[in-house]
């Protein structure tokens, strides 16, 4: 193997005299660098609950002093995904009942309305979308990515909301997606069988759509949220 250093000539610059130099790639700051380690972590359960996170891991992991640390772990605790204990670090939230039962009911208002008025006028384009993303989704399942599917599973029911044309509606459901994501994975990791009963209750779904079956639609999405919500609580085997 030959030398770096060895007779190699250097390249000449072929570039005209008055071509900018491109520039390097900027980093993100760092308190968001350290913000989308842990939450990206949390979503995906590499930080479950009840784990206690310290300043100075994160600050190694993510490669960073601890005051950027600081200001990450204060914005997560907002957004409910932490509790921060002075000196001893942030604790990860675990997901709690309530938590649960608060989400689904939200779920099923939201997801009720909008593939009851998506069925009763499919929005050009929505079917096709849909099947796509069920297309994505088996593909998934078939390299057993977990993580990704339970991401695509949000973002089928939020095609739904979004052809709904209603901006206050789908901004109200957005504020769902940590939760739903977090919830997401955990039942995908903890009952891996339920990624193929989740692909044939989409399926189901968008098949009351194309019928232009509101009741059908509704039926079929209260079915697969209420499921989900006793795989999370643990109520289903």
């Amino acid at each position: 193997m030959s030398s770096p250093s060895a007779t190699t000539e250097p390249q000449p610059d072929l570039r005209p005299a008055d071509e900018p130099q491109a520039a390097p790639a900027k980093q993100p700051p760092a308190a968001e660098r350290v913000y989308a380690h842990v939450k990206q972590a949390v979503l995906e359960r590499r930080y479950e609950g009840g784990m206690l996170l310290t300043e100075g891991e994160l600050a190694e992991a993510v490669g960073v002093s601890r005051t950027p640390v600081r200001e990450a772990l204060l914005r997560l605790e907002v957004e409910g995904l932490l509790t921060l204990y002075p000196k001893k670090g942030a604790l990860v939230r675990p997901v709690s009942a309530q938590e649960i039962a608060d989400v689904v009911e939200t779920r099923q208002l939201v997801e009720d309305h909008a593939v009851r008025k998506a069925a009763a006028h499919v929005p050009a384009g929505l079917p096709d979308r849909l099947e796509e993303i069920l297309a994505e989704q088996r593909a998934m399942a078939e390299a057993g990515d977990l993580t990704r599917m339970a991401v695509s599973d949000r973002c089928f029911h939020a095609e739904i909301v979004r052809a709904t044309g209603n901006a206050i509606l789908v901004r109200l459901y957005d504020q769902l997606r940590d939760r739903q994501l977090r919830m997401g994975v955990a039942v995908m990791h903890a009952h891996p069988e339920r990624v193929a009963k989740n692909i044939t209750e989409h399926a189901a779904i968008l098949d009351a759509i194309r019928a232009g079956d509101a009741e059908a639609a509704a039926a079929a999405v209260r079915r697969h949220v209420g499921r989900v919500r006793d795989l999370v609580r643990g109520d289903l085997p």
